[in-house]
């Protein structure tokens, strides 16, 4: 598998695209909140359900490697890669089901 292939099967299918708009949206959102608001509350905890359970691991390698006082960039940088992990399931999926469906077709 090439480079090519890993950035078709992560970024340009359209669940893929979808799912990382979704994450996106939902960090703007987050960072919105925390900065416009005076009690942001639990809304930073929708971009690591978005990126469950990927992130949920992520977080923990994050944590050990940074201790408790983890600095922010570190976990945010674990929240990209396990949706970027997420996004090539979601790429590696649909071709599997399309490449199944293409081969009753034929």
């Amino acid at each position: 598998m090439n480079a090519r292939t890993l950035l078709r099967l992560t970024v340009t299918n359209p669940a893929s695209a979808i799912y990382l708009g979704l994450v996106g949206a939902s960090v703007v959102f987050t960072a919105g909140v925390v900065l416009f608001s005076s009690d942001p509350g639990f809304v930073g905890v929708w971009p690591f359900f978005l990126t469950a359970p990927t992130s949920l691991i992520m977080m923990g390698i994050m944590g050990a490697v940074g201790g408790l006082d983890a600095p922010v960039w570190l976990l945010a940088i674990g929240l990209a890669v396990s949706a970027l992990l997420q996004s090539l399931a979601l790429g590696a999926t649909l071709q599997a089901l399309r490449g199944r469906h293409l081969g009753r077709a034929a």
